[in-house]
């Protein structure tokens, strides 16, 4: 069953209250988008915080990044690193990019999580690795996420935060958020981590 467009935007919007509401995101970082077809993509705009994310202030996008639909309001200015997941990527249907505390913390630190600690970061997420530093906003993150799209569905930027891809439109996307949230609640310290004495 399809989705209109209206509904898409309905669940974007709730994805992204979610991702307030949890602390993934702050002020206006993080950003949401869903492939609606090849050229056409839904994305939250710039410029405003996700607990204040409403149907009408979407845009809609085409595969280059120009607004469709939407005015006044722009894209984030990451939709280059959806655009460059949805180019690499024919089966992802949704990227969503968050701060979660603790991927962030590994993401700083210059720790890749892809030690396998617990089961089910390795059936819902697998190997995540940390990609190199590129300046947010630039096309230095899609060049950085790129040798890292056709293996991992969620990836750590180098002091930054993670995109995750998801296979299907925001349809199933809220029990398919698991995946990738899993980072904030699953992740564990090693003993290592800690340099206890």
């Amino acid at each position: 069953m399809e989705l209109s467009y209206m509904e898409l935007r309905e669940q974007i919007c709730d994805i992204c209250h979610k991702m307030w509401q949890l602390g993934w995101v702050a002020a206006n970082d993080g950003n949401v988008s869903v492939r609606v077809d090849e050229n056409v993509v839904i994305a939250t705009p710039t410029g405003i915080s996700k607990s204040f994310i409403t149907p009408e202030k979407l845009v809609i996008i085409n595969a280059d990044g120009e607004v469709l639909e939407g005015a006044p309001y722009k894209p984030s200015s990451e939709i280059k690193m959806h655009l460059r997941c949805y180019k690499e990527r024919e089966d992802v249907g949704a990227v969503v990019h968050a701060h979660p505390p603790t991927a962030t913390g590994y993401a700083v630190a210059g720790k890749s999580l892809d030690e396998y600690s617990m089961i089910e970061t390795v059936i819902a997420i697998g190997s995540i690795p940390l990609t190199p530093y590129g300046t947010p906003s630039t096309n230095e993150v899609p060049e950085a996420i790129a040798p890292y799209l056709k293996e991992h569905d969620v990836m750590l930027l180098q002091n930054h935060g993670i995109p995750a891809m998801f296979r299907l439109k925001l349809r199933l996307l809220r029990q398919d958020a698991i995946r990738c949230f899993l980072l904030k609640s699953s992740t564990v310290l090693h003993l290592s981590d800690l340099h206890c004495k």
